[in-house]
């Protein structure tokens, strides 16, 4: 079963999980003969194959590639689609609920600071790119 690290927060806690990349679906290397076909086809708990026919589809080696530099990543990846200057919204952490402007970016740890206003001053908050969300 092929799978991917992701990050999550939880309870205010960033985790690293596993998560399936095709959900409910289970890749084989076989050389395909009428035997192990057979075995495939009986093992319980198989419902069915994707293919036409009797015969499964073969999936092709370039995607077989794709698919293993997916699952091969070593530390996840942080995807940071804001701009420094945005007006975000806060929706977890301790600052939950509050508004800021981004000030700074670290796309490689998956951080930010941003400016939220507190008792009529900006103070700088870091927090992570999964704590906020655009308005």
């Amino acid at each position: 079963m092929p799978k991917e690290k992701r990050i999550e927060i939880k309870d205010g806690k960033r985790k690293v999980v596993d998560r399936k990349i095709f959900q409910g679906y289970v890749l084989v290397e076989m050389c395909l003969s009428d035997e192990t076909w057979y075995i495939v086809r009986n093992t319980p708990g198989v419902t069915g194959f994707i293919g036409n026919g009797t015969q499964p589809t073969p999936v092709s080696e370039k995607e077989i590639v794709k698919i293993k530099k997916r699952m091969g990543v070593e530390d996840p990846k942080y995807s940071v689609n804001y701009e420094i200057g945005e007006v975000i919204s806060i929706i977890d952490g301790p600052f939950k609920g509050f508004e800021g402007v981004v000030s700074e970016i670290d796309a490689t740890k998956g951080k930010m600071k941003v400016m939220v206003s507190m008792f009529g001053r900006e103070t700088p908050v870091e927090l992570d790119a999964l704590q906020v969300k655009q308005l």
